[in-house]
């Protein structure tokens, strides 16, 4: 695992059959240390295979970002099939409302960025929905997917991607690997296209670096909500002083809790007027 590597994309998907285009597409690579899911990586691009459900959606999120996590708005992307009562085999839908099922909460992903696709709704369900009788697109893991995903990124770096796989007259008992791989490898180049468009707004709205953070993360550990603890800190003291670097005091710290808890109280002691 390349620590030194800053992550900005995460994907998702439920199945290997469903990541498999995107890891040869990416030019992706098994990361052989990770044990509990399989995760694929580039310089930039962390895809994790969670498995099937919501439980599982939510841990191999929770994981990843444990371990992988560096930036402060990473881009969070579900791509996986669904289905849907009449809509075509292939057809690929940018999901507006995510309905959980089972608890009856509704989800509204921020639709900020140009639509490579048509746009609906989905119902999420704990269990495989085979009666085909709802207006939704149905999969057993988006609404898992956007309440973790949520904390961890803002919402309109949350988006899920769903590829029509069943319907009433093809179910979903008749699926096959081969085949989501090929429906999910037929729109590599709209996932591509709305993952720079996401990429695009993280870099707008993430505040540029301060100084001396890089050479603070390399030399004390701090996990990935202390570093983004540290960023803010380090905009604060660089606004009230006048963009002076701040002196440490480097006897009394040890680790990255230590820093924060210095700049904090630092902060606290100087005098500004609004």
């Amino acid at each position: 695992m390349n620590q030194a590597n800053e992550y900005k994309t995460f994907i998702y998907t439920a199945l290997p059959c469903e990541a498999k285009p995107l890891v040869a597409h990416f030019k992706l690579k098994k990361d052989t240390t990770v044990e509990p899911f399989a995760v694929y990586l580039n310089r930039n691009i962390c895809l994790t295979v969670t498995g099937p459900g919501k439980s599982a959606m939510s841990a191999g999120i929770a994981y990843t970002q444990a371990l992988f996590a560096s930036v402060e708005h990473p881009v969070m992307l579900n791509v996986g099939i669904a289905g849907h009562k009449d809509h075509d085999l292939g057809m690929l839908f940018l999901i507006d409302k995510i309905i959980d099922l089972d608890s009856g909460r509704n989800h509204y992903p921020s639709l900020v960025c140009h639509p490579p696709c048509a746009t609906d709704s989905l119902q999420t369900a704990s269990i495989p929905q085979v009666q085909y009788d709802q207006p939704h697109l149905y999969d057993m893991e988006a609404s898992a997917f956007y309440e973790t995903a949520a904390r961890f990124s803002c919402g309109e770096l949350i988006q899920c991607l769903k590829v029509i796989s069943d319907n009433r007259q093809t179910p979903a008992e008749n699926i096959e690997a081969k085949q989501v791989s090929a429906l999910i490898a037929a729109h590599v180049p709209a996932i591509e296209a709305l993952l720079a468009e996401m990429a695009a707004l993280a870099k707008l709205i993430t505040p540029p670096e301060p100084r001396q953070f890089k050479q603070l993360v390399q030399q004390y550990h701090f996990t990935a909500s202390e570093r983004v603890q540290l960023k803010n800190l380090l905009c604060r003291w660089d606004v009230l002083t006048d963009h002076r670097e701040p002196a440490f005091d480097e006897s009394g710290l040890k680790r990255g809790k230590d820093v924060l808890r210095w700049l904090d109280q630092q902060i606290s002691q100087i005098d500004f007027c609004l």
